[in-house]
């Protein structure tokens, strides 16, 4: 078996860390406006946040070229604007609008979009495991080169359909990395409580699939270790397991008082690890004015009310729309 070589944090130029320091923000500042429109009751059903986890899907989905595939389960609003996808189309789809990504029909949970390689947005757990390792068999048998990251988390990990799927992209050598976000408490308790073992990594030895575990609140780290992982797949060599340790600053979803830890803790790791603090601390130390980042925090909360002022105005979904995209042909 192939022995995985050493990975550093990525040396990212000036512009490339503003770039990632744009992309977390955005995605900090939208979740936020999120969890406003939710408590105003624009936004219904279930709602997952993705704040404090910013620096993993930039880092990871950074790395990737056009054709790769990604794809996530509930927390996914993040996920999809790494992909690149207009963010007034992912809150217009959270308020259930016709202008939404998914028509309006999806939701918070229920995102799709194959023109940017985004294959869901998957409410049950861990089911995107399988899908994604499906997408990684895709793209070896077509030849086209491409990867598939296929993310999942801690509380995921446990259930069998993963260790399934590891067994098949290991036979088969697929070029898929699956990506453990471990936030530490899956929907509320700690990973320590529920995993035997607990170094998530290590998942999947039985199966001779290497891992690594990554500090998912470093941006560059991550992206280090994003670049070593796709270029190991893409070669060929098999699937790969990323867990990157992170953490959720909110409560598993909107309706989650979070009362499985204390606010102490979850105030610590937002003055200690925080990630977007972490890359302004390098942009800073690099020489950029103070002032060019509160030009990027002002353009950012632009974007991201306007997005809010569209998903509200914007019509909903025709009665009719609820007899399309049931079957795929006509029957």
């Amino acid at each position: 078996m192939d022995r995985l070589p050493d990975y550093s944090p990525y040396k990212a130029s000036v512009d490339e860390l503003l770039d990632f320091y744009r992309q977390m923000l955005l995605i900090r500042r939208f979740e936020e406006k999120a969890g406003q429109l939710y408590g105003m009751g624009l936004i219904g059903g279930f709602c997952h946040l993705y704040i404090g986890q910013e620096a993993v899907v930039v880092g990871l989905q950074s790395a990737l070229k056009a054709g790769d595939s990604v794809i996530t389960g509930y927390r996914d609003h993040g996920h999809m604007l790494a992909c690149g996808i207009e963010s007034r189309a992912v809150m217009a789809e959270l308020t259930g609008r016709a202008a939404g990504i998914s028509k309006g029909k999806g939701g918070s949970m229920h995102m799709f979009s194959v023109e940017h390689g985004f294959y869901g947005g998957h409410g049950i757990v861990a089911a995107q495991v399988p899908l994604g390792t499906g997408l990684a068999f895709a793209h070896k048998y077509k030849g086209d080169g491409n990867v598939c990251l296929t993310y999942f988390g801690d509380g995921a990990a446990n259930q069998g359909q993963v260790y399934e799927s590891f067994n098949m992209a290991e036979l088969w050598k697929l070029p898929v990395v699956y990506v453990i976000e471990n936030n530490q408490y899956a929907m509320g308790t700690s990973v320590n409580r529920a995993s035997a073992e607990d170094q998530l990594y290590r998942r999947g030895e039985s199966f001779r699939i290497e891992g690594i575990q990554v500090n998912g609140m470093d941006v560059l780290e991550v992206r280090g270790a994003a670049q070593m992982a796709i270029e190991w797949v893409r070669s060929g060599k098999g699937p790969l397991l990323l867990e990157l340790k992170t953490y959720r600053y909110r409560g598993h979803s909107m309706s989650d008082p979070a009362k499985y830890r204390s606010r102490e803790e979850v105030q610590a790791m937002r003055e200690k690890s925080d990630p977007i603090e972490a890359a302004k601390k390098h942009l800073l130390a690099a020489g950029v004015d103070e002032a060019k980042l509160k030009d990027i925090e002002k353009e950012v909360r632009a974007i991201v009310n306007d997005s809010a002022d569209f998903a509200e105005q914007a019509p909903e979904p025709e009665l009719s729309e609820l007899y399309t995209d049931v079957l795929v042909g006509s029957y």
